[in-house]
């Protein structure tokens, strides 16, 4: 098991951090602060694999999320903000990524934590590195060139494909883009 007992927070156990994202081609995930596609199964697979845990994300990324679906539903959800008064319905508050993957640890203890964007929260984490170990990627790879002005970490030789779904080819969209399902482990 992959994951580092967290800086200080007893009690808490080993924390295992995922990361989870849709891509275009080039690692597009966002433009103008939304993703630039709509692909039904991708939210689906979002829903279904953080459902029960806690969410990490930065509040541009919350604010980027439309109202009726904020909070997300059966997970607990926590928001990284540099602004020392933000608050949000449904939302508990943190000022870094540290503190905010050790809250969401605390609520929800045994499950993984999974950070859902953006970019530099993305970035934050992964260089967090000496307070836990983010030891799984969920990425869904949406085959399209799309304009964006956000991108996703870059994936290097410390990750491997555990599991393709589909194994080989693309699912096609009820919205006609081609997608398939990634898993990464630390290699």
């Amino acid at each position: 098991m992959s994951g580092v007992q967290s800086g200080g927070q007893s009690g808490v156990g080993p924390i295992c951090v995922g990361l989870i994202w849709a891509e275009a081609r080039g690692g597009v995930i966002g433009l103008d602060g939304v993703m630039p596609w709509h692909v039904p199964e991708d939210l689906a697979h979002f829903k279904a694999t953080t459902l029960g845990g806690s969410v990490v994300m930065g509040r541009k990324t919350w604010d980027s999320i439309p109202e009726r679906f904020r909070p997300f539903a059966g997970r607990e959800n926590i928001v990284v903000t540099r602004q020392a008064d933000w608050s949000a319905d449904g939302a508990h508050v943190a000022h870094s990524v540290t503190e905010a993957i050790a809250l969401a640890a605390s609520l929800t203890p045994g499950e993984r934590v999974w950070v859902t964007g953006g970019a530099e929260i993305y970035r934050a984490v992964l260089a967090a590195s000496d307070a836990f170990t983010v030891d799984r990627l969920e990425v869904t790879e949406i085959d399209d060139d799309v304009a964006g002005d956000t991108h996703a970490p870059t994936i290097d030789a410390a990750w491997h494909v555990e599991t393709a779904d589909p194994a080989s080819d693309w699912h096609v969209s009820r919205s006609g883009l081609p997608y398939r399902f990634l898993r990464y482990a630390r290699a």
